[in-house]
């Protein structure tokens, strides 16, 4: 083998420190102004050279002291006495300024590549019992939003992003699109959601609760799927399991993700969500605005209370138990999700109430002890048949077949569905409902008014995502004017369900007085921050949102009650509780078409408080039918 020189050696090995970082040149700079210094001090001594005339020739140290002065300070020349002292100095001066001026680079140099570092995002995260957030998509404005609210009563609150974006980039995305973090810490980190040192430079062990969002490609549930398996089967995870909740879009992958969650994660079919939702408020004006009201953390949501005053007594005693909490359900201690129950189900010791209230410190017993019902303003139930129903759907995706399969549970025998879409779609076979399809452009007012859309008792739109986000969005609104217009142009009031992608278009779509909207990404935002807060939510949603059991309705109120006097909602809980149902609010018409008080929509009321009702206002209650 040949043997190298040592001057390739010393080449080499100078070329790998002083490229190796900052430090590595600052070395050789010492090394160098060391080396300097004790030959300028031996030249001194060994020519006996004095400070001045006047004075003594200088020792070994004071020569180097003197040598080390004038390199860090080059006006030390200027107070050199005498031409021998002066050509010692002279060298020192030059080779300072040469070594400062490298030094003054290496340094800046160095602090600017520990600056490009953490911008980068790489450095590890202390932040605990934090929100961690994997993965970016649309979906995250929203889900920021929801839990910064819910953040709003804790201290030291703090939500920990990883993704592969840039993480400057990251952030000024987040400042455009949320205006305030409130008491919240927002902590970015660059790297990949797929790789479990990436995953654990943002510290998920001490993370109260993990959302896995899914991207905006085609293989997109395989990434969330890979992404749980790296938290639950990591070498460095945490012995207790993790609070996990993700995303899936294709139900086919749900089992192989339950696989992957083992058991700690809850996985959310959003497209599956959003089909259920929609079938369900196309049928009832205003049901949107509730399910809004009651995702979000601003206002009353859903939250599950111990109260052992109740062990023993039964769901229709809890109802009266809270004058501003809303009893719903029980949770049993084996975590099974009752929603409205059998009025006479005990509840037994372990037992939690499910409940709508503004926070869950507020699920108070504080009702009233002695009620006043007024049982003569009662009427009997009647019987009711379902029957067929016509809808328009205009538009199409991919959630649309779900949405007409939902929807054939609720009409009766003879329903119909007219599809218009710009292009043809898969027939489709159902058994309530027949299905006729229309081609033809969802902009053109000429082709929505030979649909006869005022003939219709339900019209949906839906979103294509198949094109980009604001021009489906913007083909949705221009809809939805024409709908408007030509409801307008028959004085009548159109059922209308909106799906909008970008929820910034939600005002310009209220200017059309429609106050019924389904916003895709935003609906399954809620719902995913939701569940993050607490699992068993997505046992209720299951139940409120599915065909079978008990779901939302909006009933005339002249079907419960004669509207001659006020009445309180006690009374309202005790005629519903008679037909096995739960009043859990009303509407005012009277505000159909006022944004500022919710569309008339008021969710848990104060039981106490009096109302005074119109013939046209609504009882809102959770039925079975």
């Amino acid at each position: 083998m040949k043997k190298h020189s040592f001057n390739s050696r010393f080449k080499y090995y100078f070329e790998n420190t002083i490229s190796s970082s900052p430090l590595g040149i600052i070395r050789w700079l010492g090394l160098v102004s060391i080396i300097s210094i004790l030959i300028l001090g031996a030249l001194i001594l060994a020519f006996k050279i004095s400070g001045s005339p006047e004075t003594e020739p200088l020792g070994f140290s004071e020569g180097m002291w003197q040598s080390f002065m004038a390199t860090i300070d080059a006006g030390v020349m200027a107070g050199a006495a005498g031409w021998p002292f002066r050509i010692i100095l002279f060298p020192a001066t030059l080779l300072g300024i040469f070594i400062i001026s490298i030094l003054i680079g290496a340094i800046s140099s160095g602090i600017d590549e520990k600056l490009n570092e953490l911008k980068k995002g790489k450095s590890i995260v202390l932040e605990n019992d934090h929100t961690l957030i994997l993965g970016w998509s649309e979906k995250i404005y929203s889900i920021i939003e929801e839990i910064i609210e819910s953040n709003s009563n804790r201290k030291n609150a703090s939500i920990v992003i990883l993704a592969e974006l840039d993480k400057v980039e990251m952030e000024d995305l987040l400042s455009q699109k949320i205006d305030n973090y409130k008491n919240t810490k927002i902590v970015i980190r660059n790297g990949s959601p797929l790789i479990s040192s990436d995953i654990y430079i943002v510290n998920p062990n001490q993370a109260r609760s993990i959302i896995v969002l899914s991207q905006d490609v085609e293989a997109s549930d395989i990434f969330v799927i890979k992404t749980v398996l790296s938290l639950t089967n990591g070498k460095n995870r945490k012995t207790e399991p993790y609070n996990i909740i993700a995303e899936i879009k294709d139900e086919a992958n749900l089992e192989a993700a339950e696989l992957a969650g083992n058991g700690e994660a809850v996985f959310l079919n959003s497209s599956d969500l959003i089909s259920r939702i929609t079938a369900q408020t196309c049928r009832q004006s205003g049901l949107s605005v509730i399910y809004t009201s009651l995702l979000t953390f601003e206002g009353d949501e859903i939250y599950f209370a111990d109260e052992q005053s109740l062990y023993g007594k039964t769901y229709k005693e809890a109802l009266n138990t809270f004058d501003t909490s809303t009893v719903i359900g029980i949770c049993t201690k084996e975590q099974a999700i009752l929603i409205n129950p059998m009025m006479d189900t005990i509840l037994n010791e372990g037992d939690q109430v499910i409940a709508i209230s503004e926070d869950d410190d507020t699920i108070i017993p504080n009702g009233k002890k002695e009620l006043t019902i007024k049982t003569n303003l009662f009427k009997n139930a009647s019987a009711k048949n379902i029957i067929a129903e016509n809808t328009l759907i205009i538009g199409w995706n991919k959630g649309a077949t779900t949405l007409v399969s939902e929807l054939d549970n609720y009409v009766g025998a003879g329903s119909s569905i007219l599809i218009l879409n710009n292009n043809e779609i898969d027939k489709i076979e159902l058994t309530n409902q027949k299905i006729d399809y229309v081609v033809g452009k969802i902009t053109e007012r000429k082709v929505i008014e030979n649909l006869h859309p005022e003939k219709f008792d339900n019209i949906i739109l839906l979103n294509d995502y198949s094109i980009p986000e604001q021009e489906s969005d913007a083909q949705i609104l221009i809809c939805l004017l024409h709908l408007r217009k030509i409801a307008e142009k028959f004085d009548i009031n159109l059922s209308i369900v909106t799906e909008m992608r970008d929820i910034r278009n939600l005002e310009i779509a209220r200017v059309t007085k429609a106050d019924d909207f389904i916003i895709g990404d935003n609906i399954s935002s809620l719902i995913i921050a939701q569940v993050a807060e607490n699992k068993n939510l997505k046992n209720v949603f299951d139940i409120l949102f599915a065909a079978e059991g008990s779901e939302i309705y909006l009933k005339p109120i002249n079907n419960y009650i004669t509207t001659s006097e006020p009445l309180d909602f006690y009374s309202l809980i005790e005629i519903a509780s008679k037909r096995n149902e739960t009043a859990i609010g009303y509407r005012k018409s009277s505000l159909l078409n006022n944004a500022e008080q919710n569309f008339g929509i008021f969710i848990n009321p104060t039981k106490s408080n009096e109302i005074e009702f119109d013939e046209d206002d609504f009882l809102i209650v959770l039925s079975e039918n």
